[in-house]
């Protein structure tokens, strides 16, 4: 084994363990930076250099790697993902702070730099005291018990990641068409986060929470009020949006609506898109809807909608299984290396998941998930 490679090797043992004490975070590492040493050339060229990426991951040598098919280190692989702690259809893994500790040390061993708080409020739920909340929706809302928020902004300071807020899906005032109750509470709910949060050096951008396949309930007018107020109070952080498909996955199409074609995604896209593209900075449009076979084209549809409308295009790569009867579990791991090799074709600047903690984390409550992390750790050339 040569010294360089003993050397990246402890470089991620320490990251793990240690996060902000290496002095320098992933989300620094940017295309047209120059790597210092060894250990910060091997996150160079995970993120950045498919060719080298694939040379990287040959290096490590791993027992199943006898039995593998496809070469190592192929697709895009994942820098950032989203985290669910209000949750609504997965179970709540019911973690503290020294919980959330090791799973950002997680984080950041496999190369992730971002990480998006789904949701600052959902229903009822908020991830801190919100005075705001407690005053408009009253009774509506649970008091809280931990200050998530404060606690995700903390961790992200100190593993150096780049923090995207999610704000209030009321869940009910844009279904029903009341956009503007949503945008007025959402003005305020922002105002209150920035004002208590922005300080923190994590803080890069805005995820507006808001989830749709197409125009419904007033989704346009939602987004580009929020979305623009959200970057005029901040000083312009960027603003992230997680639409998804309209396929043959989603609920909708199971009990009996149709799915959408390619081109009445780019036709219905166009439309929203025209209308936000002032409020709206990066799109990454969810996989999990369509088939497998038809992925591709939709992702390259989404890049082209990006750049018609100056738009960043990130995908949002599922990490649980729509596939099963039970929802919801860790994805296969074929199914998952399948999507970040599609990708990786079609041109996606970057991928996150939703969401690494549940799903793909050791540390998760499903024993699939820890196993998927090595399988993705030793397929890049990743020490476990």
């Amino acid at each position: 084994m040569s010294q360089q490679n003993n050397s990246r090797r402890e470089f991620m043992k320490k990251a793990a363990l240690a996060g902000a004490a290496i002095g320098i975070g992933t989300s620094f590492l940017s295309a047209t930076d120059k790597p210092s040493s060894p250990d910060m050339e091997f996150l160079y060229n995970l993120q950045h250099d498919a060719q080298k990426r694939k040379q990287q991951a040959e290096l490590n040598h791993f027992k199943d790697d006898k039995y593998l098919i496809i070469p190592k280190g192929e697709g895009l692989p994942l820098t950032g993902t989203f985290i669910d702690e209000i949750t609504w259809d997965i179970p709540s893994q019911n973690w503290g702070v020294e919980a959330w500790d090791r799973d950002f040390a997680a984080m950041k061993h496999v190369g992730i730099d971002t990480v998006v708080m789904i949701r600052g409020a959902f229903g009822r739920y908020m991830t801190f005291h919100s005075d705001v909340l407690m005053k408009h929706e009253g009774n509506y809302m649970y008091e809280p018990v931990q200050n998530l928020l404060g606690m995700f902004l903390d961790l992200a300071d100190k593993y150096s990641m780049k923090f995207y807020c999610g704000i209030f899906d009321t869940g009910r005032y844009w279904l029903s068409g009341d956009y503007k109750k949503e945008v007025e509470i959402n003005k305020l709910f922002i105002d209150e986060i920035w004002a208590k949060y922005g300080h923190h050096k994590s803080f890069y951008g805005w995820y507006l929470s808001q989830e749709v396949s197409r125009r419904v309930g007033g989704i346009i007018e939602s987004f580009a009020e929020i979305g623009l107020h959200a970057k005029e109070i901040s000083g312009n952080k960027p603003c992230l949006i997680s639409p998804f498909i309209h396929g043959v996955k989603t609920d909708e199409v199971m009990n009996g609506d149709k799915s959408t074609t390619v081109e009445q995604h780019i036709k219905d896209w166009t439309e929203i898109l025209s209308a936000i593209k002032n409020s709206v900075d990066i799109m990454a449009f969810q996989d999990g809807q369509v088939d497998y076979y038809e992925l591709k084209d939709y992702l390259i549809a989404n890049r082209e909608l990006a750049s018609k409308f100056n738009m960043h295009c990130w995908t949002n790569v599922e990490s649980f299984d729509r596939d099963m009867p039970i929802r919801f579990l860790p994805i296969r791991w074929d199914k998952l290396i399948r999507k970040l090799k599609y990708s990786q074709d079609a041109g996606m600047e970057k991928a996150i998941t939703f969401e690494f903690s549940h799903f793909m984390s050791p540390n998760s409550a499903y024993t699939q998930a820890g196993n998927l992390y090595k399988l993705y750790c030793e397929y890049y050339g990743i020490k476990v």
